[in-house]
């Protein structure tokens, strides 16, 4: 008795997978005559019809990512603006050396370069670099 397209009836009928399908043999004859949807929801109600567990292994929980480097937005604005006040503040105190005669031209362009790739934390520490120079 080729019970399958009954099995694939019941299979719509209760949204699971042919495989999951399992007819109790006590009950076949009842499960031959069941034409409707209907019939095969009563039936599975009576437990004519049972629908095995579904297999499956666990799933495995997401790691949590880690923020990386490229990804960390840092203010440019606030750094931009430190590195402008600095800079301006040491070219300005390199000028007047300049001017009274205490810096040479060449020292003085030694010391704007020294100065553009941030070598002073401030105008005292500049000032000890020059005193190292004498």
């Amino acid at each position: 008795m080729n019970l399958e397209k009954k099995k694939k009836l019941a299979a719509r009928t209760l949204n699971v997978g042919k495989e999951r399908i399992i007819f109790l043999k006590s009950r076949l004859e009842e499960i031959k005559e069941a034409i409707t949807r209907q019939d095969i929801k009563d039936l599975h109600k009576d437990g004519a019809i049972i629908i095995k567990e579904e297999k499956g292994r666990k799933k495995k929980k997401k790691r949590k990512k880690k923020k990386g480097i490229g990804s960390i937005k840092r203010k440019v604005k606030k750094r931009k603006r430190e590195y402008v006040v600095l800079v301006r503040k040491l070219r300005k105190y390199i000028r007047e050396l300049k001017k009274q005669g205490k810096l040479t031209k060449e020292d003085a362009l030694e010391l704007r370069k020294k100065i553009r790739n941030r070598e002073f934390r401030d105008i005292g520490h500049l000032k000890e670099y020059i005193k190292s120079l004498k």
